[in-house]
């Protein structure tokens, strides 16, 4: 009967499990070219394709958040215009120049927020109808259109992002 040693057992099973583990036995001498890793043709490209996402993601949320600034900001504007209008409307003599002081007060306070007055309308009422009459309440409502940002057409053709109007009630005093 043949026996067999351990070293003739193990030597070829070693061999076999070092070449499968990519790398040289230990009992030999040369050295074994260092193997490239199968991903090594791809470094640089993460950087490359986060660039990319962010760009693609980013630049619509950044113009989102800048949109809805302004639809804010021209929400803001019609607020106070609306107010002030209706406060200078109530304190003048008459109809006309009551009319005209509230146009003023509406392109002073939109074009403090940044707007174009041409871009709004005011539009007055009375309860009762004649305005001027103590205990009368006038209603000044504006409308403003607010255009999207960055939109490089003239004034003849605009885009806008949202129209925003606000109300504003002023009783007519008794005493003025």
């Amino acid at each position: 009967m043949r026996r067999f040693s351990h070293k003739s057992v193990w030597s070829p099973l070693k061999a076999r499990l070092a070449e499968a583990l990519c790398r040289m036995p230990q009992g030999t001498q040369e050295r074994a070219e260092p193997q490239e890793p199968a991903h090594r043709h791809e470094q640089g490209s993460a950087v490359v394709e986060f660039t990319f996402l962010a760009l693609l993601l980013m630049v619509p949320l950044v113009y989102f958040v800048i949109t809805v600034g302004q639809i804010q900001g021209g929400s803001f504007a019609v607020v106070g215009a609306a107010d002030q209008a209706a406060k200078v409307y109530v304190a003048q003599p008459d109809g006309a120049t009551a009319q005209a002081a509230a146009e003023q007060a509406v392109a002073i306070a939109l074009a403090d927020f940044g707007h174009q007055p041409g871009e709004a309308s005011v539009a007055t009422s009375c309860n009762p109808a004649d305005c001027h009459a103590a205990g009368t309440a006038v209603t000044v409502t504006v409308t403003l259109s607010v255009p999207l940002p960055f939109v490089p057409f003239d004034e003849g053709f605009r885009l806008t992002a949202s129209e925003v109007q606000a109300s504003s009630t002023q009783l007519v005093g008794r005493f003025r």
